[in-house]
């Protein structure tokens, strides 16, 4: 069986940049600008409160994990934050990658596991458009042992780390986003898949996304009439579900273009089009980009990266 969400995260490419262990001595604060790049945290001790742009501040408590695929402006700060206007100083480094942040003499009041990746894939935003702009889990003891597998790895220098911390990273993803509550997870494909009724036509599209689908066949695969699929689709994925089936055939299409040394008439055939033009002026609406102008740019770009 097609495995959505699984399929978007391998598709993401996963890569690590780097994680640490900080501990907070209060007051403190400290503040991230829009970096849309993946972060992460477990909080393995005390509390803490996180503010990110367009989402109500949440308190964090030991056990907590926190997923932001595309990071916007953000702050962490204790739970009494220093006054309005007092700066915290910069996170002292302690060695080994661990870092202090607040009081230098205080009492430690919270400690947690920050890790930043960044998705290798090209259509990284793309594909992050189809996942929660916020992952919460609480009492997440699996999560925060692959936080801490992630952190051992990316410390160590063996054979093969790489590789090792790209599966790592893909099963945290995936553990996270398939831990999220229906009543917490935010718009996007993990609600989507944790509704019994659209999981069954999102996969379905998975499944055979060549195929010319129609609303009413995907509210039929859903067991749905056509006008409640089409509200509660939108309501829980944040995407009409044409609109869906397109972006995530756009997706596949850029991959395609990347493996195939852009044969347009043959991706265009497996992700749903009739002929080479009509895939052509679809993507070019979408993308910004033809798919021959957009293969010939990764073709020189995976060109000068080996060339280095």
């Amino acid at each position: 069986m097609t495995d959505p969400l699984a399929e978007v995260v391998t598709l993401l490419q996963p890569s690590a940049r780097f994680s640490k262990l900080v501990v907070g001595a209060g007051p403190w604060r400290v503040s991230r600008p829009d970096t849309g790049q993946p972060f992460y945290c477990v909080i393995l001790e005390g509390v803490c409160h996180i503010a990110i742009d367009g989402h109500t501040p949440i308190g964090l408590v030991s056990g907590d994990f926190v997923l932001i695929p595309a990071v916007s402006g953000m702050s962490m700060s204790s739970l009494v934050p220093p006054p309005p206007g007092v700066e915290t100083s910069i996170p002292v480094s302690l060695g080994n990658n661990e870092f202090r942040i607040g009081q230098p003499n205080g009492p430690v009041d919270s400690r947690m596991m920050v890790g930043y990746c960044r998705f290798g894939s090209p259509d990284a935003s793309l594909l992050v458009s189809l996942l929660p702009e916020l992952v919460h889990v609480r009492g997440a003891a699996r999560l925060t042992t692959l936080v801490q597998l992630v952190r051992e790895e990316s410390l160590a220098q063996r054979p093969a780390r790489d590789v090792v911390l790209s599966r790592l990273l893909e099963v945290l993803l995936i553990e996270a986003l398939r831990s999220t509550a229906e009543s917490t997870a935010s718009l996007g494909l993990v609600r989507g898949m944790s509704d019994s009724r659209l999981a069954a036509a999102i996969r379905r599209m998975h499944e055979k996304p060549a195929r010319a689908w129609t609303v009413i066949e995907l509210a039929k695969e859903a067991a749905l009439s056509r006008s409640s699929f089409f509200e509660r689709f939108n309501r829980a994925v944040g995407l009409a579900p044409m609109e869906y089936l397109l972006t995530w055939r756009m997706a596949l299409a850029k991959n395609l273009l990347r493996q195939t040394n852009g044969r347009i008439t043959e991706v265009a055939q497996r992700v749903g089009y009739s002929s080479a033009s009509t895939f052509s002026v679809a993507f070019t609406r979408h993308v910004g980009r033809s798919p021959s102008q957009y293969a010939r740019e990764n073709q020189q770009a995976a060109g000068q990266c080996l060339a280095r």
